[in-house]
């Protein structure tokens, strides 16, 4: 979902500038009939924004994204190959926003949605971080339990995000400090897994923080469909639990404190990073040792 985002920061910062990315919301939406509208919010002068032309792209599971339509100066253009009459484009310029309607939503519009504009000065094309829609009976669930859980080891504390039990499996996982600014560094995030037969999903989160940092509070956020939340992290050193009880509740949220279920956490997060890590190695080992055989069954020619 996020490739198309990638492929155009690498190549905004190979210019030497930060682009203004545009935001799509929701994250996801999920229904089975009846219109789907999504929103693209663009944050630049409102010079810039009222020429604006913004293009939407429909990119299907497995397939190259594809134009679906052209807003500029309040005409709409969709193209061939699509319904014209399902679509409906507005653009709010007191919010700077674009929006887009799919009318009588049907199965075959199933995808995720991506907003664009053309950045004047370089030529490039800036999409947003997109919306999917799922057209499904199913309706969507929060998650069913959030907890951080902690674990000290030597100089560092690892703390474990785990979201459980939601649907769809489309979620925004992040870390913020204090400032309620975005920690990126020593931050991992792992892929959803379907963790029900019921199709429900959980994903996890790490975040590796130097011991001299336990009396700061950082929170993990998630962003789905059917709820937003932050959660804090706690101090345990600093709130010793009664041996009887098996766990904390804060807020609607559960953090555990038993040692042996922190460590079990940790440690298979860990197991499976390594794995991760361990796979891609001997894929690249095999793709370097083909090139180097080619290249000596050539000498061998030549």
């Amino acid at each position: 979902m996020l490739l198309l985002a990638a492929l155009v920061a690498t190549t905004a910062w190979s210019y030497g500038f930060a682009q203004i990315y545009p935001v799509q919301s929701p994250i996801s939406i999920t229904k089975s009939q009846r219109s789907a509208r999504m929103t693209c919010e663009i944050k630049v002068s409102e010079e810039m924004f009222e020429s604006m032309a913004v293009h939407w792209y429909q990119q299907k599971e497995g397939r190259a994204p594809e134009r679906l339509l052209l807003f500029s100066d309040g005409k709409l253009a969709v193209e061939t190959g699509f319904i014209a009459k399902r679509y409906m484009a507005e653009k709010v310029s007191s919010q700077k926003r674009f929006i887009l309607t799919i009318k009588d939503v049907i199965p075959d519009d199933t995808a995720t949605y991506y907003c664009a504009y053309w950045d004047p000065h370089h030529d490039i094309k800036i999409f947003g971080s997109g919306t999917k829609l799922i057209v499904s009976s199913k309706v969507s669930s929060p998650p069913a339990n959030s907890e951080i859980l902690q674990k000290e080891h030597e100089n560092q504390i690892t703390y474990v995000c785990l979201v459980e039990k939601f649907y769809p499996e489309v979620i925004r996982v992040t870390w913020t400090d204090e400032k309620n600014e975005e920690v990126t560094d020593n931050v991992v995030k792992g892929d959803t897994w379907k963790a029900t037969k019921n199709e429900e999903y959980s994903i996890g989160s790490w975040l590796t923080v130097p011991v001299e940092n336990k009396d700061k509070k950082y929170y993990c956020k998630y962003e789905h469909e059917s709820q937003e939340r932050s959660l804090p992290t706690q101090d345990f050193s600093a709130k010793a639990a009664p041996q009887e009880d098996d766990c904390n509740t804060s807020g609607n949220s559960t953090v555990f404190n038993r040692d042996h279920i922190i460590h079990r956490t940790a440690y298979l997060a860990y197991i499976v990073l390594l794995l991760k890590s361990s796979m891609y190695y001997f894929i690249v080992l095999f793709f370097i040792y083909r090139m180097w055989t080619v290249t000596k069954h050539q000498g061998k020619k030549a």
